[in-house]
């Protein structure tokens, strides 16, 4: 059993004001694994005040002393990496071959924003202005369930490389994960009031920090729904946004294409992180004519994923992260049916042997319209719809007939047809011919799958207000 019953304000694992306690159950077994105490707004409040005090201070630093935090919270983080992976495994059903490299990734992501920090410049001249760009104060970083460190990392990292000073808001879900992240925080020996992380419900510490004067900026990952709802209770104080949101990603396979590459790479597109991901595939487009070899196909791959125990290293899906996800997910599988799409691998209710957790039969339909509820709603789990089109212009209009826009996916052998097609897809980052790698690239989405942009260049800007200074040489060194 694991109890956590500390939150971390200026730079001290304290008791907190709010005295619920949130249980932690294992989505392997189903059973109670622990407890976590969590926050409330007077917590969120102690919190925001350490970093407000903390900000006059830490946005005059230098490069090289931020620079060195980084350094610091890379070495510290990479070495609790195996805890962190244990840490997903036991609590979310991330598989171990997969849990492993992110956590790994996690402390990588400390010295991708460091590169990026010390590449940048915070002194640019415009036409006759010097334009300085300033942190923008106290942000609130509120952060979802699935690869929780990862994203906590990345916003932090963020944060501090401009000079900010944040109050995190995980997902309660994510209790074991953060409180590991938390205790790397502290062995980095930040300056106190610089990060400060208070667990809570999204409906209390998250909307505190959704409406306090004292925050400046909300950095939120999760659902497009809260999203929208974070951009509303922010808008009276007008607090700078950066909301990457839900998808429905299309993934385009061309005539032209190596299908016995492309079926596989798209299933591992959809079904990555147990098909808890913003980003998954879950939509396949392929051509009309070539159904059939793609229902053989999808079948045989689908068939062969092994689902069972994380912490078996051949199982490549996990549980869910619970019994609310298990049950929406049995729900559109469902709906799927009753809306008459093809079902060819999977279905309702859980695999022979696993019927203890929370988990769920990898599941594919064909025959997939585009109206359907399976095409059109974030499902978030492992559920593939495949659609069909006749040329090209319609796979285009029929991968942009949605309200979302995070990514997408082309196959093709042709890497001008691909990259043609590719500048007409309405999405923040479109994939050619496998899923890649970039931290440095912009990372968010088109219409209601966000605003704003984190990664590299573009997401550091984010943390930063341009003043522009005329009439006058001025210098500000940074």
């Amino acid at each position: 059993m694991h109890t956590i019953d500390h939150i971390y304000i200026n730079g001290q694992f304290v008791t907190p004001h709010g005295e619920e306690l949130f249980d932690l159950i294992n989505p392997t077994t189903g059973r109670l694994d622990g407890q976590v105490r969590l926050g409330d707004a007077e917590d969120a409040r102690r919190a925001i005040a350490a970093a407000k005090a903390a900000f006059p201070a830490f946005s005059r630093t230098t490069k090289a002393e931020r620079g060195a935090m980084l350094q610091r919270l890379h070495d510290v983080v990479l070495a609790r990496a195996g805890d962190a992976a244990a840490a997903q495994v036991e609590e979310y059903g991330g598989p171990l071959n997969t849990s492993v490299g992110r956590s790994r990734y996690t402390a990588k992501m400390f010295l991708d924003v460091k590169k990026v920090m010390d590449d940048h410049a915070f002194v640019k001249t415009v036409n006759t202005a010097r334009v300085v760009l300033e942190p923008v104060g106290v942000v609130g970083i509120i952060t979802p369930w699935n690869s929780s460190a990862w994203f906590i990392a990345n916003k932090v990292a963020t944060a501090i490389a401009a000079g900010c000073t944040v109050v995190v808001k995980p997902s309660e879900l994510s209790a074991r994960q953060n409180q590991i992240l938390t205790e790397c925080f502290h062995a980095a020996q930040l300056p106190p009031g610089v990060v400060n992380i208070v667990n809570g419900r999204g409906d209390v510490v998250g909307a505190e920090l959704s409406v306090h004067p004292d925050v400046n900026k909300i950095s939120f990952t999760g659902s497009t729904a809260v999203g929208k709802s974070i951009a509303r209770l922010g808008v009276d104080t007008m607090k700078r946004v950066t909301l990457e949101l839900g998808g429905k990603s299309a993934n385009i396979i061309l005539d032209d294409a190596d299908f016995e590459k492309a079926i596989p790479a798209a299933i591992q597109a959809c079904f990555m992180n147990n098909g808890q991901a913003c980003i998954a595939g879950s939509r396949l487009l392929v051509p009309a004519e070539k159904l059939e070899r793609v229902k053989q196909l999808v079948a045989t791959a689908v068939n062969a994923v092994k689902v069972g125990d994380p912490r078996n290293a051949d199982n490549t899906i996990g549980p869910l992260v619970n019994q609310k996800q298990f049950e929406r997910v049995q729900r559109y599988i469902q709906i799927g049916i009753d809306e008459g799409a093809e079902l060819i691998a999977g279905g309702v209710g859980k695999p022979a042997g696993l019927e203890a957790g929370y988990f769920v039969k990898p599941t594919a339909f064909i025959h997939v319209t585009n109206d359907m509820t399976i095409a059109r709603e974030e499902i978030f789990g492992p559920v593939l719809s495949v659609l069909t089109y006749k040329t090209e212009e319609e796979a285009i209009q029929i991968a942009n007939d949605t309200p979302y826009g995070l990514q997408a996916y082309i196959s093709s052998t042709n890497l001008e047809r691909a990259n043609r097609i590719a500048r007409s897809i309405i999405a923040g980052r479109v994939h050619i011919n496998g899923i890649h790698d970039d931290l440095i690239a912009p990372f968010g989405g088109f219409k209601q799958s966000g605003i704003g942009r984190e990664f590299g260049p573009y997401g550091l800007d984010s943390y930063l207000e341009p003043k522009a200074i005329l009439g006058v040489e001025a210098q500000y060194p940074r």
